[in-house]
């Protein structure tokens, strides 16, 4: 095992961990309007502890690659994630980014599997979309997702492209977060439907295989009969119905008669 791959699979369960810290102090700023001024000032605390932690990840990973250039060639949206935040550290950036590089090392995790994946990622898009567009849109003056509640509301009909239009953002920042949940809902989707697609094509590829397996033993029971057939006619063949026995030297059958004495063995005599 490489050293890249040792320092993943020790680094995932913690990172993971940060995520979940990162999640805490994303919300409760927005759950907690009230909140005081030194409560705020420790959550984005924590936003920016969390990502320079999958920055220091990014960097070590880097390193320790083996060709680095391939590595920032397959990894660049880690790399547009680490670096967003800097150039422009807005709180939604930082967000995103965090979202990026924790789904990135979520997929790189062996021991994930698909479904796992896609339900983790549903069920962050909707949490975190309802909390960025609640964020923007609470203080908006034409804004009508004024609680929680809306949000989460205008997130699913959002994210399953429904959209009952009761809810909806007015400001561009609050339209930008509908255009990602639009576009990841879609996405989500297709991977759920390729999902169950590939799932029903592998019971019909394992039941088309074992009726091959069928057939071709029908087919060897019938091959077997078919020559046990012919065996038994080859004997009859040499069996006649009269009595009658094959001279296998001459090849001519000798009559036997029916009170014919038996030959007397030599011994027998002596």
């Amino acid at each position: 095992m490489s050293a890249q791959a040792r320092w993943e699979g020790r680094t995932q369960r913690p990172l993971l961990a940060l995520a979940v810290a990162f999640a805490v102090a994303y919300a409760v700023p927005i759950v907690d309007a009230p909140a005081g001024h030194s409560l705020t000032a420790v959550c984005t605390g924590v936003e920016w502890v969390v990502w320079a932690a999958f920055a220091l990840d990014y960097l070590v990973r880097l390193a320790l690659a083996p060709n680095r250039r391939d590595f920032v060639r397959r990894h660049w949206p880690d790399l547009c994630a680490v670096v967003l935040p800097v150039l422009q550290p807005l709180r939604l950036l930082r967000l995103v980014s965090t979202l990026l590089l924790v789904g990135r090392r979520a997929r790189m995790a062996p021991q994930i599997r698909l479904t796992t994946y896609v339900v983790g990622a549903v069920v962050g898009l909707l949490m975190f979309g309802s909390l960025a567009v609640l964020s923007v849109e609470r203080e908006a003056p034409d804004g009508n997702i004024r609680t929680l509640g809306d949000a989460v509301w205008w997130s699913f009909t959002t994210m399953t492209t429904v959209g009952y239009g009761d809810h909806a953002p007015t400001t561009g920042l609050g339209r930008m977060i509908a255009v990602g949940l639009m576009l990841s809902g879609i996405a989500l989707l297709g991977v759920v439907t390729a999902n169950i697609a590939a799932w029903f094509i592998s019971r019909f590829e394992k039941d088309d295989v074992e009726e091959r397996r069928q057939t071709e033993a029908i087919a060897a029971l019938a091959e077997e009969v078919r020559l046990l057939r012919a065996e038994v006619a080859r004997l009859a063949e040499h069996q006649r119905p009269d009595g009658g026995v094959e001279n296998r030297a001459s090849g001519h059958e000798v009559p036997v008669a029916a009170n014919a004495p038996t030959p007397l063995r030599r011994d027998a005599v002596g």
